[in-house]
């Protein structure tokens, strides 16, 4: 009885290996016959994670991954950070920084597929597109600023500001400091809404109006300041709410 118990358990276990699935459907043998773009999503997925547990495959994991994100599918990736992971059951500290890397990528990917230079900022909408993927998906307001040469190309893009943007905490001279170390001749804000809804705030005018009027006196302009909802966005230039 034993034995046979022991047995059914162990044939339990296995069945939940890839070793177990068809040939057809190892997502291994099925990209190396197919190609990549044959797998489904959860199947790409079990490749980067390589394994699952004793009771689960990792096409099972990835499934799982996929079925409980917020939003479900691949764009729960980029929403979830490590802790987040942490608590599915199966993933581990690797396998949460490889989960999390898979967001990074695909956001550096797009970004660098929609400028094959140093993007030039002339318009908001090529703005807001070139961040909108970084952005949307964040939980927590990401403030940058953007430092452009005399072409409107970007020169260097830092993070100023991460949680609730307060316009008291973001001094002109912090900015204006970072924009002349870097030979700037003008700058842009740029941050997010994490609610989507792209309305400026009063703490939005306060902030933009005070680092307006800092660059007229200092030379180096503020082009723009530019709010990214999901899949939405709002340029306070566009809206007239920043003087020409």
């Amino acid at each position: 009885m034993e034995s046979r118990k022991g047995q059914s358990v162990y044939v339990q276990n296995e069945s939940k290996t890839m070793k177990a699935l068809p040939l057809s459907e190892r997502p291994y043998e099925k990209a190396e016959a197919y190609g990549a773009e044959s797998l489904s999503d959860a199947e790409l997925l079990a490749i980067i994670l390589r394994s699952g547990t004793k009771n689960c495959s990792a096409r099972d994991l990835a499934e799982e991954i996929l079925l409980t994100g917020e939003p479900p599918g691949l764009r729960g990736l980029l929403h979830r950070a490590l802790p987040d992971y942490r608590e599915i059951h199966g993933i581990g500290t690797v396998k949460a920084i490889q989960l999390a890397c898979i967001g990074e990528l695909s956001r550096r990917i797009w970004k660098e597929s929609v400028f094959l230079e140093a993007p030039c900022f002339t318009h908001p909408q090529e703005i807001a597109g070139y961040y909108m993927e970084e952005l949307r998906h964040k939980e927590q307001e990401n403030m940058k600023l953007l430092i452009l040469n005399q072409k409107n190309r970007l020169v260097k893009e830092l993070d100023i500001s991460k949680g609730t943007v307060n316009a008291a905490l973001i001094t002109p001279r912090e900015l204006f400091i970072e924009a002349l170390r870097f030979r700037g001749v003008s700058i842009i804000l740029l941050h997010n809404h994490p609610s989507g809804d792209a309305e400026p705030s009063s703490a939005d005018r306060l902030l933009t109006e005070r680092i307006g009027k800092a660059g007229a006196l200092i030379g180096i302009p503020l082009l723009d300041h530019i709010i990214i909802g999901d899949n939405s966005y709002v340029s306070f230039r566009e809206q007239g709410i920043l003087d020409p």
